[in-house]
């Protein structure tokens, strides 16, 4: 009675059904059980993997920088004994400062990533031999007469003195290399210390106090260690994509890091050695603070710890390995890798996953060519009805009648028949009037593409005459030559096709006129409005007009009455510049006008109250002044327009005033195109790949 009763049932079900549920049951329901059967499999087999491929890296990784640690400090411990051997042998003389000298400089040689070799004694005496960040080496030497101050020299290629580079008080015997030595009456390492003029920079110092036969002390000597190559050693190591190694203090206070930010904060204009804690690395901060708060205090780990913590919802490896030695460094060896890095393990479970997936679909796909054959006759004879369609005979009625959606596509086969057939004869009329109107509207585009293209080339031809004006009225080299009492460099690149920066240097009778201004905006006015600021300038320069009040009021007259004439809104900022054997004037408002002393000391000349904007108001004369400054042989003039000091690199940093004083300070001494080369460079370098928005120019005037 039951089965009778489920056979009907079914007959029932399969008389009239949809093909949506007929299709789509059987498919969800076999993929659905494969999928969370291979998907269980996967992940129980991924996290073993992954727990056991972390620790065998991290494992790899800790021995091998200890190893490294080991090896790389040991170098100045062996150095400092094998010198010590020798003077208590008697072959280095701790008297005979130039066999030290000589023998510190062979030592140098040898070791390259020794930065500094010290020696000084209780009498007052210190010698030093250092290297160069280019790898010269050099010597600073204090004798107990020199109160104090020790001269540095350059030294040649056989260790010899050669000129004294510069002279500086130096109080070694209160240097933590020496004091602390002295103190613990054995050798030590000093407190790892930053470069003061490259904080990136950070180094470790040993030293050894040196002792006669008496057991009196004689010296200290020490020897120091740049600890930034042991960054450079833990960014080669290849753990995984995105793990960082870091070793810590137990201070907290990073040695080294795979990371690329620097090893230094500024705070308050000084350089402090960075702590883990706050590292701009996320992950090197996150594993950092995770290890304090585990521990509470980093002193507290005293052997090796493999843990793991969550972080953005994603599981972390760390391997925190204790690194000591027998002279006072006690530091932490830290590997963390995101568990995502781990992707072959992932990968051969996807495989694994993929696989079982086809098997499910080879017995969907069974089924399914089981369906299809039920399905595929009425599909046919619709087929069949749409060919004799395509072919003109569009008298066609299908009719089906077994599956719910291909009874309702046969009706509306049916009535899609019917209105072809309808709207046949209608079509070919509507399609030519289309045709008609496409094509007049694109005679019209192609009318529409000449004019511009037209009018493009007129407008090239234009900016392109106006940029060679430009170019052509600027001062040449060889007129800049001639100019006695003054060397003069310059420099101008245009943000676009024609600039709105304006230069110029006139010599005539034994005064020297220099023009710098900036004209608001760019393109084709204010380029025109340049050409007629040179100009006028050069007429009242033939005329001798001498007083700046009248100078600059006549030109800014004739440029406002031509700005009006132009329609134009235009206006531009203009400092004149008179120099005659030592005596220079000033008058005009532009950018703040540097004068480099000898020395390299800046007076920054501010000219907002020398002037006003030229061709803003016809009469300016109540606002202009002017100013003198007397130079002497060696002092610079730098001139230059905003180009520069609002340059803006890629994270929108302007380069600023500041730091163009500071590159014209340190290049003081430098002829006056060295001058000018340094500051374009370090503008470009300061830029990197931003594009240039604005008109860079760059005067650099120096009396001989």
């Amino acid at each position: 009675m039951s089965n009778r009763f489920l056979q009907q049932s079914v007959n029932s079900f399969f008389r009239k059904i949809s093909l949506r549920n007929l299709l789509i049951f059987p498919f969800v329901l076999q993929i659905f059980m494969a999928v969370a059967l291979v998907g269980w499999l996967s992940f129980e087999n991924g996290q073993q993997a992954v727990n056991d491929l972390a620790q065998k890296l991290q494992n790899e990784v800790s021995d091998r920088i200890s190893q490294q640690l080991d090896h790389y400090l040991e170098v100045p411990i062996q150095v400092n004994e094998v010198n010590l051997n020798l003077m208590e042998l008697g072959l280095l003389n701790s008297q005979d400062l130039d066999n030290i000298r000589r023998h510190f400089w062979k030592q140098m040689k040898v070791y390259p990533n020794l930065s500094y070799f010290n020696w000084g004694t209780v009498d007052g005496v210190f010698l030093g031999v250092g290297r160069e960040d280019d790898g010269t080496l050099y010597l600073e030497l204090m004798k107990a007469t020199d109160q104090g101050r020790y001269q540095r020299y350059a030294l040649d290629n056989h260790g010899n003195p050669t000129t004294v580079i510069a002279t500086e008080e130096y109080p070694f015997q209160q240097d933590e290399w020496y004091s602390n030595a002295v103190t613990a009456g054995q050798p030590i390492w000093s407190q790892i210390y930053q470069w003061d003029d490259r904080p990136e920079v950070i180094s470790i110092a040993s030293s050894y106090p040196v002792y006669n036969q008496q057991k009196q002390l004689v010296g200290v000597m020490g020897i120091d260690l740049i600890l930034t190559q042991i960054s450079y050693f833990l960014k080669q190591l290849k753990v995984s994509p995105s793990s960082k190694i870091f070793i810590l203090e137990r201070n907290g206070l990073i040695v080294a890091s795979s990371s690329d930010e620097k090893p230094y904060l500024e705070v308050n204009g000084e350089s402090q050695r960075l702590s883990a804690f706050q590292s701009r690395d996320p992950l090197i901060q996150a594993s950092s603070q995770y290890l304090l708060k585990r521990f509470n205090d980093l002193s507290e780990i005293r052997k090796e710890q493999a843990l793991n913590f969550k972080w953005d919802g994603e599981n972390i490896f760390v391997r925190v390995s204790p690194w000591q030695d027998q002279y006072g460094l006690n530091w932490l060896i830290v590997v963390a890798i995101p568990e995502s890095d781990f992707m072959q393990e992932i990968n051969a479970n996807t495989q694994k996953t993929i696989l079982l997936c086809l098997v499910a679909l080879a017995i969907a796909t069974g089924m399914g060519i089981l369906i299809a054959r039920w399905i595929t006759e009425p599909i046919l004879r619709l087929n069949r009805a749409s060919q004799k369609i395509t072919r003109g005979d569009l008298n066609q009625t299908v009719k089906i009648k077994q599956i719910i959606e291909l009874t309702e596509l046969a009706d509306s086969f049916n009535k899609m028949a019917n209105q072809l057939q309808d709207s046949f004869e209608t079509l070919e009329q509507k399609v030519m009037e289309r045709t008609a109107e496409l094509a007049a509207a694109h005679a019209q585009i192609l009318a529409l593409n000449q004019r511009l293209k037209i009018d493009n080339r007129r407008m090239s031809s234009e900016l392109e005459l106006l940029k060679r004006m430009q170019q052509l009225i600027l001062p040449k080299a060889e007129e800049l030559a001639l100019i006695e009492g003054l060397e003069i460099a310059v420099y101008m690149e245009p943000a676009y096709e024609v600039g709105g920066d304006y230069y110029d240097v006139l010599y005539m009778n034994e005064v020297v006129t220099i023009g710098i201004g900036d004209v608001t905006g760019h393109g084709l006015e204010s380029g025109i409005l340049m050409v007629m600021t040179q100009a006028a300038v050069r007429v009242l320069k033939e005329i001798q007009e001498r007083d700046p009040v009248r100078f600059l009021n006549v030109l800014n007259r004739a440029i406002y009455r031509n700005v009006q004439r132009m329609n134009s809104d235009k206006n531009l900022t203009l400092a004149i510049l008179n120099y005659k054997k030592g005596h220079l004037s000033i008058s005009g408002q532009h950018e703040e006008i540097l004068i480099v002393r000898q020395g390299g000391k800046v007076e920054r000349i501010n000219t907002m109250d020398l002037g006003l904007p030229i061709g803003l108001d016809e009469d300016i004369s109540e606002f202009i002044s002017q100013t003198l400054i007397e130079l002497n042989i060696g002092d610079i003039i730098v001139l230059y327009t905003d180009g520069i000091t609002e340059a803006k690199n890629i994270q929108k940093a302007q380069y600023g005033l500041e730091r163009l004083c500071k590159v014209v300070s340190k290049n003081w001494q430098h002829p006056a195109e060295d001058i000018k080369k340094a500051v374009i460079l370090d503008v470009r370098t300061f830029m990197g790949e931003q594009k240039q928005f604005d008109d860079i120019t760059l005067l650099i005037l120096k009396q001989r």
